[in-house]
């Protein structure tokens, strides 16, 4: 009892403490400067604040003071509640110290006092109508404006006082304080002890009588309706139960009920889940017995500010049973036990602006300050230490909870008796057979409907991946007619299900009053979804603005469905209905019905008498002068204004480049207020103009509900603009949108605006009125009072017709126009116009339209006659009836021009047309007609009377005329098991005559197809100026369902023809799993190109990208088509086939059968690269007669050869490409004519790079992809200026045969690097001498043999397991896109199976440098990721340095020791989430990852460069892109597509080398004896003196070997800081040269010793073909180091590399080395041998010797495993194997064994045959036989199919070998 007594005491005191008038008093904020140039006056500003704090009444609480200061950006000393005596202030101020810094930006600073500082949870009593002071002490001029946030902070009621020094700028200071008295001035800050006294007057001169805003209602209610936000992340999973007891313990005191109190728990860590909503539960044992059975749900972050966000959108709203309108106080209890991770403070304020009070309660681990900015006062944020201490608090918030400050409620008026109903339906393809139940579901609700007296409009969308409206509201008036549509509704099909978009389409689209809408009129508006699985995109935000336009929401929702996402669509939890399946749908249509018969519409909307009025001005700086003159003439329209709360409304926008609002619609509530605020207006200025922009904004921004707009309330809304100039953006969508929103908008402009603009904004054309200047705009005044008096409102229609006449005024109608005119005439005198009846507009056009007048133009028929006889003809061409017909539908048929229809005033369209129109009318007259305009058309003989009947709404039925062409039948057979074919048609515009001969050429291929899911599929997609697809690969599974759908396509019309969009969309959205393309198992895809015109865009980028997919595109064109942009789309230009109209497709039908079956016959593709720098200019006419010359000797005219020249310097210049000519007479022509380029400096790398990336390829006509030898002949005078080796290595990989010619000016050595051999760089003196070459070049390329192709074919893996490793972009610039980023990987990894033994995950932060937030054996679970990842931090910094962060997660991620598990063959998968350019080169660490084998997904936004993901991406295909990093999941099927099918690279094959047989490489059999043996030297500071006898080491060593019959081969490198090679292994051939050299080798010297690098080095650039390393011939790879230190850098990852390419390590160091580190880098611990000094290094030489010769090698190094579905398609292996096996012999030790029995008596051949597919495929030798010897076969498994076997592959195995 005495406790309860207390609480009444506290009760009583807190009521008296909210009612009783505050004492004068007052809150000070200084402002000070603290940038450099107020270094020396600081101290003087610091004394004049604390003599001025010293005449303050802080003590007994009257005044608060705060200290900020600033310069760059603001900093808060402290706060108006930090401090509650004047001794703490004093003391602080005197601490303060000089902040410092530039620019001054005080307009910053002005706004961050009003954001941060002037709220009431910095401590500011503003909202108790406490006075509030700024005062300002400057010491220069802003860098930023200062005007925007100056005049918001005087808006707020805040007194501005400014004091400068001479440096400041004494004007802007009289801009920012509220009067120019107000502004002081000193000399210096050390003077401010004079103005005290001036400033001190001021203050205290200052009267305030009233709060600046409305006072706060204090109410004592009987209902509240209360929600617990309880924070559920893991820090306070042990408080959570004492959490869960005090919700109990404050529930027991409620009064629940319907009518009562109200209860809901929302908890939150990361985001927010609601346990039940405050419409739930009706009584407090239900309310407790849920609290009771509350879960902590953990997580992190802790996002305090998302979920007061969430609460306010979700919770506190009509839907969720909240009564805030009803007048209810709303009440947050909030229990937090963390800082937030997010920002709280806009939500916060959103809260209280809503009217909630928010009561925060926190922990000691709370942050204070943000509890007190959170609560709707900081007296309500109260604390405790742990969770288990709140009942300590109860009494307190029962204290506060007993007296709630509650805002008045505004109310929406409905219209009794209607309904407008809309039936959203799933029609996806997992609803196929559950849609006829739907049909019927539809059907039987409108059976309940009044739809035939005009109560209820009906309206159908059905949707999967996008919506289909099926009819809108105003389509249908009859129930009959909506029912007998509804029956024959087809299922739509698709995927995925985005509910989200539908519900946004509705919104934008069908709730519109152009649909048939009657929303603006109060009439309900009712969404009934029909869904059957869970929406692929979201549905919040579509779903709240729904709500918001005050659509009530009833979803239904099968058991495939998400109930949870089906209630956030919802208006109410209770209006989410579920049925097992739509069968079922029957039994819950009575509860639906009686839900949408529940909504009680008490009052319709009343006549408006009231006003909501928004001025917008052009403050640009061209309205400089005029500003003055429209502000007095915006005062004298608002003093004729009632203005008030519940009377007119004013607000003020002011615009330029951008709009600022002055004051909104309930800033002011008198009309006193309006005026001075109006008066203080200051011109803005800035530029350009963006009236478009201006629109846009004051929509969005001003005439919305919280800015004051009583527009759903049926107040007329008016926007008057006064516009200067005209726009520099465009203002047609934002004025039609105004409209729509039923906005009136009257616009004055001077002679600087532009008239017509200023019709196209205004509502109406009349409403745009002139002046001169602006100084004239009193004389319009009395004209804008009439407009404003009469506001258009929708009466109830009369008897009439609007009838708009549309005339063909194109030149071919010249003479017959009067007749026309008259026509017109004679029609009007038949209509009743003068008695408002009928209206009438006429339109005249040709290439476009204009309006001669509009519907409501003219009132008498006088008028009109009048007009329509003075009409001239307006002439023009070419006649585009299609555009002219949209026009009318977006200009003319619209309530603004006068069209009744909203009303339901019929409209009629009479066109009268002379003759074909060039453009398409289809779409235009499809959308009037469903706009429920009724159409005729009058057409001569010379108009197209097909195309008249399908503008018009009841054509007359004609038998169409027979195509006048006859269609021979051929054979059509391919020699394939199964095809993906697509077709691509083009349904252009100029195409409309030859399509049905299109569509009748895809019926004769498709009959002769094996049509079947495991057989020929087929999709066709028609394309103008964009693609759309008729039925997918997967869509049909039989030929006749095919032909079906074929015989019934229409032409699909449009312009212009964009070609290349349509490729790449074929290529993105047909060609890909989900479309059933069956690209990845490896079938053939196929695309026949059907195109009768050349294309408005680019194809060169699709077409490239198709074939890099391996698409055989066929492009078949009329005379119309452009012949050389066939060429470069098809796959090959022979493949571009021609005919001279569509009719004539028979004739190319065998042609194109032949294509589908063709092999390509032998030949070489040629280029020659030709250095055309100033060095050269003499040597170019030589360089030219060379390449005639070797052009003479090619078989170019029989397609054999092709030739292509690129000429380089700087960069390179393509004379002309390998498809560009196809006779030697051309290429012969072309190479006389070509001139010496010239630039500088030499960049032969660079060149060599563009070749393989635009040269070497299919789209530049190289058959590379076809086994086609490639060859590149290089002409050069000079040594290059940029590095060679990493272009030249790609080349080679590409399959390219490199021979290099140079002069003496070139380097030799660098020519050799290029070359694929030694031998293949030659030389001469000058270019004159190029024919001494030319034979032995000849001889040379005729002497390569391939008989495979150059590239190695990709195996496609079925695999259980991945390691994936995601690479984030953490740099500064993704900070905002980062949790959708996160958000992205948390959904790949719900996705994946995660287990030691299964998928492994690893995420890395990048920016300047990486950092591993996991590795790949950190978790082992699931769970345990997704924690990880949903705790993800952004990292910050700044450059992006994407190769240091790929060459990082090569070397430290994708490793044994960090869990991955590449060596075991598990796939290695990187995906790379990118927002911008890397500051550094991303080729070779990227290079590097693919030859590893990691499989690179690259995802970038619009800030990524598309070309440097391409790179990194493992392929160009893999590189996915989107706009923002919130767009990620739209790229999620797309990865998850690349990611169910991970390509691992077969064994490489080498680029034959001539002199070498064949078998060398497709047999390794045991190797002659020979090394390759490298030398790797410690050359750093401490080896100086050690140096000579290693010198002598090496000589010795080398002594031993067989240099001189090129058995042995040697290369020394010496290393310090970096390597450097004194030596490749192919710059010497005898013993003499490398003993000479290595007596002459220097000591390097250097610092620190990195013998890791070095390592690294070696494996990149010396063990490698190009330097003479014969590792892929099977040669041993030696490496001998001699170290004398430890490494400074790690040596694990590049030891490790160089042992997977084989290479065998010895390493021998002194008693200064690490010899544990030398044991790691050997292959084995006895390796590593030691020796004290390099003196003692004879001693060892014998054991080094003895180990290196103990070395066998029965095989080449292996490859990492694969485990693979080996196909079983390898006709290449049974073609070569007899001629490969012919040159093998086998003996005892030696037994071949290859995918089959060995032949245990072959003396010449050992395969039989019929090679039979028994056991796994181990490669050769001895060691292959025992492993295939002790691997047992499959039981059962058939002979010559597919198995899953482990291969380990010896190098020089053709790929095919693997697919027997």
């Amino acid at each position: 009892r005495k406790r309860f007594q207390h609480m009444n005491l506290n009760m009583s005191e807190f009521l008296c403490s909210l009612v009783e008038r505050k004492a004068p008093g007052k809150d000070v904020v200084f402002l000070l400067d603290g940038s450099d140039s107020t270094r020396s006056g600081f101290p003087a500003m610091r004394d004049f604040v604390q003599r001025v704090v010293e005449t303050l009444s802080v003590d007994d609480n009257k005044d608060r003071v705060s200290v900020v200061q600033y310069s760059r950006d603001p900093a808060v000393q402290f706060y108006l509640n930090t401090y509650t005596t004047k001794a703490e202030i004093l003391d602080t101020v005197r601490g303060l110290r000089h902040k410092g810094g530039r620019p001054l930006n005080t307009g910053a600073a002005l706004q961050y006092l009003g954001d941060n500082v002037f709220t009431a949870s910095a401590g500011s009593r503003r909202p108790e109508g406490v006075p509030q002071v700024l005062i300002l002490l400057s010491g220069g001029r802003s860098f930023d404006s200062v005007d925007a946030p100056a005049s918001a902070l005087k808006q707020l009621g805040v007194l501005i006082f400014a004091i400068g020094t001479r440096s400041a700028d004494s004007r802007q200071l009289q801009e920012i304080s509220n009067d120019p008295s107000y502004a002081l001035s000193v000399s210096e800050f050390t003077d401010l002890p004079s103005v005290q006294q001036q400033l001190q007057s001021s203050v205290e001169a200052v009267v305030i009588d009233a709060s600046p805003e409305s006072p706060t209602v204090t109410v004592d209610t009987a209902k509240k309706d209360i929600v617990f936000l309880l924070d559920g992340s893991d820090s306070t999973r042990y408080g959570f139960p004492a959490m869960r007891e005090f919700v109990e313990r404050v529930v027991e005191k409620l009064n629940v009920g319907q009518n009562k109190d109200r209860v809901s728990v929302v908890q939150y860590s990361r985001d927010a889940e609601v346990n039940f909503y405050l419409n739930t539960y009706t009584t407090r044992e239900d309310v407790l017995d849920s609290v009771r059975g509350l879960k902590h749900r953990g997580g992190r972050p802790l996002n305090t500010g998302a979920a007061l966000q969430y609460v306010r959108d979700n919770v506190f709203t009509n839907s969720s049973g909240s009564r805030r309108l009803q007048g209810v106080p709303q009440m947050l209890i909030l229990l937090n036990g963390g800082r937030s991770f997010d920002n709280v403070d806009t939500p916060a304020s959103a809260l209280k602006q809503q009217g909630v009070v928010v009561i925060g309660i926190g922990t000691r681990g709370s942050d204070k300050s943000e509890l007190q900015k959170i609560s709707y006062d900081p007296s309500y944020a109260l604390s405790v230490t742990e969770f288990t201490d709140l009942p300590s608090v109860q009494e307190q918030l029962s204290s506060v909870m007993s007296t709630v400050p509650v805002r008045a409620p505004s109310v929406t008026p409905i219209v009794p008796g209607k309904k407008d109903v809309v039936f959203l339906l799933d029609g996806s393809d997992s609803t196929r057979s559950g849609f006829p139940a739907m049909r019927d579901f539809v059907q039987r609700v409108v059976e309940t409907l009044s739809v035939d007296d005009n109560k209820d409009r009906v309206s159908v969308v059905q949707y999967s991946r996008d919506p289909a409206v099926q009819f809108y509201l105003n389509t249908y008036t009859t129930k009959a007619e909506i029912l007998d549509t509804v029956r024959g509704l087809r299922h739509k099909g698709g995927r995925p299900l985005n509910t989200g978009a539908a519900l946004q389409y509705l919104g934008d689209n069908v709730f519109t009053a152009s649909a048939g809408s009657r929303r603006p009129e109060g009439v309900p508006q009712v969404l009934i979804l029909l869904s059957g699985g869970r929406s692929f995109d979201s549905v919040d935000a579509p779903a709240s603005a729904l709500k918001q336009l005050g659509v009530l929401i009833f979803a239904i929702g099968t058991r495939s469905a998400d109930s949870r996402q089906l209630q956030e669509i919802s208006n109410d939890p209770s209006y989410a209905l579920s049925v097992s399946e739509f069968t079922d749908l029957p039994s819950v249509q009575q509860q639906l019905q009686s839900s949408v018969e529940a909504v009680v519409i008490d009052a319709s909307p009343e006549s408006p008498t009231v006003t909501d009025i928004v001025f917008l001005l052009d403050g640009s700086d061209s309205t400089r002068y005029g500003f003055p003159a429209m502000r007095e003439f915006v005062e004298r329209v608002v003093e004729k204004l009632n203005v008030g709360q519940n009377k007119d409304r004013v607000s003020v926008v002011q615009y330029s480049r951008d709009a600022e609002v002055n004051f909104y619609l309930n800033t002011y509530t008198t009309r006193e207020d309006v005026l001075d605020s109006v008066r203080g207006l200051k011109h803005r200025g800035g530029r350009p103009l963006n009236t478009g922009a201006a629109l846009q904004y004051v929509r969005d921004n001003v005439f919305t509900n919280s800015s004051g707009s009583r527009r759903l309330q049926g107040v007329p809304q008016m926007l008057i603009l006064l516009n200067g100039g005209r726009s520099f953006d465009n203002v047609d969508t934002p004025a039609s949108a105004l409209k729509q929103q039923g906005v009136v908008v009257i616009g004055i402009g001077t002679r600087g605006s532009d008239k017509s603009e200023l019709q196209k904004i205004s509502y109406d054309p009349s409403y745009a009125l002139s002046v001169t200047e602006f100084t004239d705009l009193p004389s319009v005044q009395e004209q804008l009072s009439s407009v404003m008096s009469t506001v258009p409102v929708r009466a109830p229609s009369a008897p009439g017709k609007d009838v708009v006449f549309l005339l063909d005024g194109s030149d071919s109608t010249r003479s017959g126009f009067p007749a026309m005119r008259d026509f017109v005439q004679r029609v009007v005198e038949t209509l009743s116009v003068d008695d408002n009846k009928d209206r009438v507009s006429v339109v005249q056009y040709s290439r476009d339209p204009a309006v001669q007048f509009y519907l409501n133009t003219y009132t008498t028929k006088a008028e009109i006659l009048d007009t329509v006889r003075g009409l001239r003809h307006k002439g023009g061409r070419p006649l585009n009836t299609g555009a002219a017909l949209q026009y009318l539908g977006d200009n003319v048929f619209t309530a603004s021009a006068g069209s009744r229809r909203p009303e339901g005033v019929p409209q009629v369209l009479i066109l009268l047309s002379g003759g074909r129109s060039f453009d398409s009318v289809d779409a235009p007259a499809s959308a009037l007609k469903q706009l429920g305009v009724l159409i005729f058309a009058i057409g001569t003989r010379s108009a197209d009377s097909r195309q008249l009947q399908e503008i018009s709404n009841d054509p007359i039925a004609q038998s169409l005329k027979r195509c006048l062409f006859f269609l021979s039948s051929c054979l059509f057979s391919v020699d394939t098991a199964k095809k993906d074919i697509v077709f691509l048609l083009d349904g252009s515009d100029s195409t409309r005559y030859g399509f049905p001969a299109m569509r009748e050429f895809v019926e004769r291929v498709v009959e002769k197809l094996n049509v079947g899911q495991n057989k020929d599929r087929v999709s066709v997609v028609q394309y103008s100026r964009d693609a759309e697809v008729n039925f997918y690969l997967n869509t049909y599974t039989t030929r006749e369902d095919v032909l079906d759908s074929v015989r019934g396509l229409k032409h699909r019309g449009g312009r212009p023809l964009n070609t290349g969009a349509a490729l790449q969309y074929v290529r993105d959205n047909v060609f890909t799993n989900s479309s059933g393309s069956r690209r990845l198992q490896g079938v053939p895809q196929m695309l026949i190109l059907l195109n009768g015109g050349r294309s408005f865009d680019n194809v060169d980028t699709p077409a490239s990208a198709l074939k890099q997919q391996g698409v055989v595109v066929i492009g078949i064109g009329t005379r119309g088509s452009d012949k050389s942009e066939l060429q470069k789309i098809s796959y090959d230009p022979s493949y571009a086939l021609s005919v001279t109209e569509f009719t004539d497709l028979p004739s190319v039908q065998e042609q194109l059968s032949s294509v589908m079956m063709e092999r390509k016959a032998p030949g070489k593709d040629v280029v020659f690269l030709l250095d055309g720098s100033d060095s050269t200019r003499s040597g170019f006419p030589a360089m030219r007669d060379f390449v005639q010359r070797v052009v003479e000797t090619l078989s170019v005219d029989d397609n054999k050869d092709r030739v292509s020249v690129v000429q380089y310097s700087r960069d390179p210049a393509v004379q002309f490409y390998l498809n560009t000519y196809t006779t030697k007479a051309e290429i012969l022509d072309t190479v006389r004519g070509l001139r010496h380029k010239g630039g500088r400096p030499l960049n032969t790398g660079a060149a060599l790079q563009y070749l393989g990336d635009n040269v070497f390829t299919a789209s530049a006509g190289s058959r590379r992809p076809e086994g086609v030898p490639q060859v590149l002949i290089l002409l050069s005078g000079g040594r290059s200026f940029d590095s060679v080796d990493a272009p030249a290595s790609a080349l080679k990989q590409l399959g390219v045969l490199i021979f290099a010619i140079g002069t003496r000016s070139a380097d030799s050595r660098q020519l050799q690097e290029i070359s694929n051999d030694p031998s293949y760089a030659l030389s001469v003196s000058e270019f004159t001498d190029l024919p001494s070459v030319q034979q032995q070049l000849q001889s040379s390329v005729e002497a390569v043999v391939i008989d495979a192709s150059p590239e190695s074919p990709t195996v496609t893996v079925d695999t259980a397991k991945k390691d994936i490793v995601f690479l984030l972009d953490g740099s500064d610039s993704t900070r905002y896109g980062f949790p959708a980023m996160r958000e992205f990987v948390e959904r790949v990894v719900e996705k994946l199976n995660v287990g030691q033994n299964k998928d492994r995950v690893s995420v890395v932060q990048y920016s300047r440098d990486a950092e591993v937030n996991f590795y790949l054996n950190t978790y082992t679970t699931r769970e345990d990721v997704l924690d990880s990842v949903r705790g993800l931090k952004h990292r910050g910094g700044r450059p992006l340095n994407t190769g240091a962060a790929l060459q990082y997660v090569r070397d430290n991620v994708f490793t044994n020791s960090s869990g991955s598990r590449r060596l075991q063959g598990v796939p290695q998968m990187l995906i790379l989430l990118n927002g911008g350019r890397s500051f550094d080169n991303v080729d070779t660490p990227a290079s590097a990852l693919k030859q590893q084998g990691v499989v690179v997904i690259g995802i970038g936004t619009r800030g990524s460069d598309k070309s440097e993901l391409q790179k990194i991406s493992y392929d160009p295909s893999y590189a996915l892109s989107v706009t923002e990093f919130t767009d990620l999941p739209s790229v999620q099927e797309q990865l998850s597509s690349v990611m169910s099918t991970v390509p691992v690279r077969a064994p490489s094959v080498t680029p034959i080398v001539p002199g070498k047989k064949v078998t060398d490489f497709y047999l390794p059999k045991r190797k002659a004896p020979g090394k390759d043996v490298v030398f790797l030297l410690d050359g750093s500071d401490s080896t100086r003196s050690g140096f000579p006898a290693m010198r002598d080491f090496v000589q010795r060593v080398v002594e031993t070997l067989s240099v001189d019959d090129n058995k042995d081969r040697v290369s020394v490198v010496q290393y310090s800081r970096d390597p450097a090679v004194q030596f490749y292994l192919n710059t010497y051939t005898t013993k003499a040269e490398i003993l000479d050299t290595v007596r002459g080798l220097r000591h390097k010297g250097g610092r620190p010793l990195n013998t890791g690098a070095a390592l690294q080095y070696l494996g990149d650039n010396v063990f490698t073909a190009s330097a003479g390393s014969r590792r892929p011939e099977g040669v041993p790879q030696v490496l001998i180091l001699l170290s004398g230190g430890r490494s400074f850098d790690s040596v694990d990852a590049p030891a490790s590399a160089l042992k997977q390419l084989g290479v065998l390590i010895f390493a021998i160091g002194t008693r200064s080395a690490d010899s544990r580190q030398l044991q790691e880098i050997s292959n084995d611990p006895s390796y590593a041998l030691s020796v004290s000094e390099f003196t003692d290094l004879p001693s060892v030489q014998q054991q080094l010797q003895s180990s290196v010769e103990a070395v066998v090698i029965d095989a080449s190094p292996e490859s990492p495993t694969v485990t693979g579905m080996l196909t079983s398609t390898a006709s290449c292996c049974s073609e070569r194997l007899p001629d490969l096996c012919g040159e093998t012999q086998c003996g005892t030790k030696q037994r071949p064994c290859l995918c089959g029995p060995v032949q245990q008596r072959c003396r010449g051949q050992f395969l039989s045959e019929h090679v039979h597919h028994k056991r796994g495929c181990f490669g050769f030798g001895q060691r292959a036989e025992t492993q295939r010897r002790q691997t047992p076969s499959t039981p059962g498994q058939p002979s010559n199919t597919s198995g899953t076997t482990s291969l380990q592959t010896p190098p020089g195995v053709d790929a095919c070998l693997l697919t027997m």
